[in-house]
Order: structure tokens, then sequence, then C-alpha cells
């Protein structure tokens, strides 16, 4: 169909300009003209190099427990063998799901499998929304980042303790610059919230807070993936992820299609923290299985989906992207 957009197979170059886009990398964005000229714009949905490969400075948050001093780190903490990938407490359910009776008719191993351009593990961050020491999103994000792990995902979950509320004061506060940097570092998120009073908490909404929504008029967060979860202390209700949703959308972050919803959390968890057998676990396994998928592929045009009309207009006219102080500030000149 004239026009369509196709993902690359690797069957050699294309013929019009519209497919040779698919075949560059995000670091290479590309806008074509009427002309066919070409312009790059890097990065509008994706890392920079530097970004890419951030750590805690002088040390690694690649632990199992966050640093004492600053409580950074210890995105790690779902493994029980800090040198095992998807390792875990108690009864190891995963690796069933991960490889299967099936001869790989009922497992996991085509996500795990697939090879997209961009040659390097998915990082996906992890956030979750309670800090009570049996918190229940955090058992389950646990869970989930162990998943993505056991199909080839670079995980790092986010502890949210010690992060203060949002006060543009302490912008500079090490947990802060540890979650926006970490942002920026992803290329797809997980969100897991208990419902509280029909809506997500206040712990998950101080971290999506703390996110500035601008830096330099582009969202840290635009083009990065985003999967919803919830926990439920009662029946299951989809007020949470609705609002994440919500969320993500006002973040420039394309959502994964499905979605999952934890009723009576506090029946579905056994004493090691993992998920015991039921319909709950069946569909967060398929939510990280769509997410993954969902990441590997989007990612490879991220800075391509992002990047607006508008935009390009206003770099065209003005040399760059305006911050939204001086655009208030020409529209109260009168200029632009």
């Amino acid at each position: 169909m004239r026009g369509a957009f196709s993902l690359p197979r690797g069957s050699g170059p294309a013929t019009s300009l519209v497919s040779a886009l698919t075949f560059l990398s995000p670091a290479r964005r590309v806008l074509a003209s009427s002309s066919g000229s070409v312009s790059m714009r890097a990065h509008l949905g994706s890392a920079t190099e530097e970004q890419a490969i951030w750590d805690l400075e002088g040390r690694t948050g690649y632990t199992l427990e966050p640093n004492a001093d600053d409580q950074t780190g210890g995105w790690l903490a779902h493994r029980t063998d800090i040198d095992v990938p998807g390792s875990g407490p108690g009864q190891d359910w995963l690796q069933e799901v991960m490889y299967g009776p099936y001869e790989g008719a009922a497992d996991l191993s085509a996500a795990a499998s697939f090879v997209a351009a961009t040659g390097h593990r998915p990082r996906i961050l992890v956030l979750y929304g309670s800090l009570r020491e049996t918190s229940f999103s955090r058992k389950l994000a646990h869970e989930c980042a162990r998943l993505l792990e056991l199909m080839g995902a670079d995980v790092r979950v986010y502890n949210p303790s010690s992060l203060p509320v949002r006060d543009p004061v302490l912008e500079e506060h090490p947990k802060v610059r540890e979650l926006r940097s970490l942002s920026l570092w992803s290329e797809g998120h997980v969100w897991v919230s208990p419902e509280m009073h029909g809506c997500v908490t206040g712990a998950f909404k101080n971290q999506i807070d703390w996110l500035p929504l601008n830096t330099g008029s582009v969202r840290p967060t635009q083009g990065r993936t985003c999967a919803v979860m919830q926990v439920n202390g009662g029946s299951q209700s989809f007020n949470a992820v609705n609002e994440l949703r919500r969320l993500a959308r006002w973040m420039r972050m394309p959502c994964t299609v499905n979605q999952s919803s934890i009723a009576k959390a506090w029946k579905e968890f056994d004493d090691d923290g993992r998920l015991k057998p039921s319909d709950f676990r069946e569909r967060v396994v398929d939510v990280m299985e769509e997410h993954l998928k969902f990441t590997r592929i989007l990612r490879e045009h991220a800075d391509f989906l992002v990047d607006r009309y508008s935009e390009r207009r206003e770099i065209a006219e003005q040399g760059r992207l305006l911050t939204q102080a001086e655009k208030e500030k020409g529209a109260e000149r009168g200029v632009g």
C-alpha cells in the first residue's frame, strides 16, 4: 500500500524515502521534506550514549540493598542472588513459565529470543507506589522485574523510600537526581500502584511529579513505553490503572495495551512474596511478555514517533525549541 510504514526485514535497501526511514536507528532520527532532503533530530524519545550507560557516581546502583547514606541504588532488590537474573525467594515458578514443558508452544522463549535492529538489552525502569514493609505493589513490581530479566531485559527497580515530597528547592536531592536519570536511561517503564480512595497513591504520584514535564521543551519521558498495573485490598477495580494511563499519555509515553489489576492482593502472594498460581498471575505474565515485545519494537522508532510538526516549525522559525517560560514571555510581548 502506497505510503505505508513497515518494519525492516533485512531484505535489501528500500526503494522509497518513507521505507528507508524505518531502517535508521533511533539515534539517527530523520525528517524528510517534500524535496526529499533529510535532516537529523536525535534523542527525542531515546537516551543519548551518556544517558544509556548512566550509573551512580563512584559506585554502582546494581545492588541488592540501597546505599545506607542516601538510599540510592538497590536496583536489584528483587533478586536473591545478585549474579543470577530473575532469582527470587521461595518457589521459583518463573522457570516453568519461562521454559515450560511444552517445547516452545507455551512458554516465553519467543519474546526472549526476538532480535531487533537495536542489539542491546531493553532498558526497563520499574516504579511502585508503597513504602510499607509488606507492600504488595513492591512484591508485584519485583515479580515483574524477574520476568523481564528472564526475557532478556536490563531492569532497574527504583526504591521510592527517602524521596522527598515534590518541592522545587530540592531539585538536587540524590533521590530526585537518581529518579530523573533512571527515566532518561530507560526505554520503557513498568508502573505498579495500589488503589487508594479510588486513585493512585501519593507515594506513586510523587515519583511522577518529580519527573519534569519539560527539559528544554522536550518531555524527558517521551518515547518510553509504559505498562500499568495495580493491586487492590478488596474487590477488583481499574481506577488506578486508568489514572496511570492518563498520566502516561500526559508524559507522551505509549502504553502497552494489556494491563493487570489484582483483587484482594493479600490472598495472592505467599509468605515469600511470590505470586500464587491463579488467573491473576497468568495476566501478569501476559502483560510483561507483551510489554517487552512492545518495547523492543517501538524503541527502534521512538525518536521518529514523538517528533511533531509544530516543534519542527518552531525550530525553523526560532532556531530551537523555546522553554515554556520563554513562550509565555513572548506572548506577553505579543511575539511568536
